[in-house]
């Protein structure tokens, strides 16, 4: 399979980088973590403005998905920026509700235009405390939550807030659908690409200034070839990704999922080296990218979950 973007997909990605580079998003990574939402919920609204939360949306409420496809190009790019929120989990929602009609006419359009945010809990819920809609997946069933409790719970990445849904609710469907995992792994695999993407962009620009015996250590084999097998794997999860965002099937997701969260975390532990003692520090900006690639990589199904996923797709030659 060979898929190259589209014209209008490559221009979408390079608005939303655009406006996310504009934007700052390390500043408003660090208030968000520190529980001021402000900042976040502003450029929440100007992504809904430029079309991303629709995309997880039917046309019937008010979206123009769901486009896979253009979904995933959009999240590499938050990925990119570390944007923080429930992104994965308002992709989520979105398909847990298009399922119950009385429940997604009230709340769909109110997710597309960026005036609500929502989160699903299994168990805890990311980023209860900023949520506007909490759903909750226990059992197999899908339930809407009253809210989270106070407070929440440390995470690796802090700007991955946890939080407990509070007990009872509505059962709004008896069954999770089959897709709504599938669109949350996909949503996920993109945005660790990006995150990987920065991580390999961060460290490239920084072995190059920084100099060891007088010259660059970006010069030094061993330097090169770490970053070497970096960019091959991150290359090699992009198309994983977008092929499984034209197929939609739950074996090609998990696939794409494995491939790109691994890819990312990868890079990860590179740039973490490359930069020496600064990468270490929650100060340097460096940390924003690589706390989210270590999260990305379980969320949503951890990497021994979506390799027997991919198995249990695969299907014997007749």
């Amino acid at each position: 399979m060979r898929f190259l973007p589209t014209g209008e997909q490559r221009a979408f990605a390079r608005s939303l980088d655009a406006l996310l580079t504009a934007a700052g998003t390390p500043s408003v990574v660090r208030s968000w973590s520190a529980g001021h939402h402000a900042a976040g919920r502003a450029l929440w609204s100007r992504l809904a403005e430029a079309g991303v939360f629709a995309l997880a949306v039917p046309e019937a409420y008010e979206g123009v998905g769901p486009l896979p496809v253009e979904l995933a190009v959009a999240f590499v790019e938050l990925g990119r920026h570390a944007v923080p929120g429930p992104l994965v989990e308002t992709v989520l929602a979105a398909s847990l509700l298009a399922d119950v009609p009385e429940q997604a006419e009230r709340l769909l359009p109110r997710l597309a235009s960026g005036t609500a945010l929502a989160t699903v809990g299994a168990p805890y819920a990311l980023d209860g405390d900023a949520a506007d809609v909490v759903l909750t997946i226990e059992d197999g069933k899908v339930w809407r939550s009253p809210g989270c409790r106070p407070g929440v719970r440390p995470s690796l990445d802090p700007a991955r807030r946890l939080a407990t849904p509070l007990p009872g609710g509505a059962l709004l469907s008896p069954a999770v659908p089959p897709d709504a995992l599938a669109r949350a792994r996909l949503a996920t695999a993109a945005q660790a690409l990006g995150v990987g993407l920065a991580l390999l962009d961060k460290t490239v620009a920084y072995v190059k200034q920084r100099v060891q015996f007088g010259v660059p250590v970006g010069s030094f084999q061993a330097v090169r070839h770490r970053l070497a097998d970096a960019k091959i794997a991150l290359e090699f999860a992009r198309p994983v990704l977008f092929g499984a965002a034209l197929t939609m099937t739950s074996a090609d997701v998990a696939a794409a999922k494995a491939a790109a969260c691994e890819a990312a975390y990868a890079t990860a532990r590179t740039a973490l080296q490359l930069h020496g003692a600064i990468g270490y520090t929650a100060e340097h900006d460096l940390s924003l990218w690589l706390t989210k690639a270590r999260a990305l990589r379980t969320a949503w199904g951890t990497p021994t979950e979506c390799r027997a996923a991919v198995l249990s797709g695969v299907r014997p030659p007749a």
